[in-house]
């Protein structure tokens, strides 16, 4: 592997029009790629975002199938570019999809695929209500992936806040985590990059995270500032509110300087835990 190499997250806005969607995020990635990212991170839902009135379209297809799939296999062999999908929806039995993400090699092959854990059930402020179990067929796995710079650790979105996932990642061997997204606009003005931050120097990991921006209807809007954030927590770059693309120079060699300097995961100690009284326990049984 080598010590340092480019990579980009790519900021767009999906819309209900799958063709149209993937044609601008087409001319980002080309863009991010002629200014010399070597790894190309797209959004959660990136190719197909929007909402109606009573559903979410995220353009599910069968993965052999799935027409955005395919067309950013074939981009990431024309470019000689690594590119994460950041997800698409993926069909998983009757009225269920995946929400997968997808590491493509530079020649288009699929290195590792990840199903996202952790689902976004939701009541936000004034009514913005998300049920993303309604939808979607939960992962059971964590998934590393190995690239020619780094060895990768695939999250998605809501994952972010569940930190004991990128702890298992990091102590897997991951020196860069991946976070696509979606993030809606109230919970990231408040949440996203302290938890972003959080992440990197928990783990000393480099943080690439791509975000969806604009008005998507119904109610949904989403946060954009893509970020990428070194294993000190210091932000390489920020995407602000419209869609375009961040690039950073990713020096592997940060990632044991910080491990070095606090090596928290090498302090990790088995405890007890606190048990939970009767009402907590009943609280949490009636909200499962």
């Amino acid at each position: 592997m080598t010590a340092t190499f480019t990579a980009a997250c790519i900021q767009n806005e999906g819309l209900a029009d799958m063709d149209a969607s993937v044609a601008a995020a087409t001319e980002l990635v080309r863009a991010a790629r002629g200014e010399g990212a070597e790894l190309i991170c797209l959004p959660e839902y990136f190719a197909c975002y929007k909402a109606a009135a009573t559903e979410v379209v995220v353009g599910p297809h069968a993965e052999p199938a799935h027409p955005a799939l395919a067309h950013f296999r074939a981009l990431a062999e024309e470019l000689g570019a690594w590119l994460l999908l950041g997800s698409l929806a993926i069909t998983a039995g009757p009225g269920k999809i995946f929400n997968r993400s997808y590491l493509v090699t530079a020649q288009g092959a699929i290195a590792a695929h990840y199903d996202k854990l952790h689902l976004f059930d939701v009541d936000l402020a004034d009514g913005e209500s998300y049920r993303e179990s309604a939808l979607i067929e939960p992962g059971g796995a964590a998934v590393l992936a190995a690239t020619p710079w780094a060895t990768l650790g695939l999250t998605v979105c809501y994952d972010l806040r569940f930190a004991q996932l990128y702890r298992s990642l990091a102590q897997a061997g991951a020196q860069v985590l991946t976070v696509p997204a979606a993030f809606t606009k109230t919970s990231g003005q408040a949440h996203w990059h302290v938890l972003l931050r959080a992440r990197a120097i928990e783990t000393g990991c480099f943080v690439l995270a791509p975000c969806q921006c604009g008005d998507h209807g119904g109610g949904r809007e989403t946060y954009g500032h893509s970020l990428i954030v070194d294993p000190w927590g210091r932000v390489l770059a920020e995407g602000g509110e419209e869609t375009g693309f961040i690039t950073a120079k990713i020096d592997l060699a940060e990632v044991e300087k910080a491990r070095a300097m606090i090596p928290a995961l090498n302090h990790d100690r088995a405890f007890e835990g606190p048990e939970a009284d009767e009402t907590e326990k009943a609280a949490r049984a009636a909200s499962a």
